[in-house]
């Protein structure tokens, strides 16, 4: 691959440089912070920059997310510490949704053979009453299914069924989710 020859192409990251830079220099610190732990302010903060989020969601410290223009997130969310959203492309997270410490979600990658280096972004869409377990990663263009679980450290770069429980490296099903613990949530 020849770096000195990679470009953006096309894409463009959505939001004026002003946004940018006010986001880059005040925004994300005050979300990351360990020095404001209160959710409300972290999602306002958010809200602020362009997000789109529901109600009761919850943001513990160090936090961060790239671009909040591109994020949605539905209702009583919860996003744990040190959690990292890297949404150069859209990341949408439906309600009742568990993101659990130190969560990666990555909407880019590149592909390596070409010989630029050239990025392809593609979006993440984790549906409702999923839980992303403690240090998982999830790759760009994955939709997690309703109800999915990804167990602790487990990796995916493809989607997952809905209401099925995955673990390891790349992730693999484990077993059914049964429906009694999902209570009248979720699309029936």
């Amino acid at each position: 691959m020849r770096l000195d020859n990679y470009t953006l192409g096309t894409y463009t990251p959505g939001a004026p440089l002003w946004k940018q830079l006010l986001w880059y220099f005040v925004g994300s610190p005050l979300v990351h912070s360990y020095l404001l732990p209160m959710s409300a302010f972290k999602v306002w903060i958010i809200r602020f920059f362009g997000a789109k989020i529901g109600q009761g969601v919850r943001i513990k410290p160090g936090v961060r997310v790239k671009f909040p223009w591109r994020l949605t997130v539905g209702d009583y969310v919860w996003i744990g510490e040190d959690a990292w959203l890297d949404n150069i492309a859209p990341i949408t997270i439906e309600s009742h949704v568990c993101l659990s410490q130190g969560v990666y979600l990555c909407t880019g990658n590149h592909n390596w053979v070409h010989p630029d280096f050239k990025l392809i972004p593609a979006p993440i869409h984790i549906q409702e009453s999923s839980w992303i377990a403690a240090k998982s990663v999830i790759g760009p263009g994955v939709t997690v299914g309703w109800g999915a679980v990804l167990t602790l450290g487990g990796v995916t770069g493809r989607s997952l069924e809905p209401m099925t429980i995955y673990a390891g490296n790349p992730a693999q099903p484990v077993k059914k989710r049964s429906h009694g613990v999902m209570g009248s949530y979720g699309n029936s």
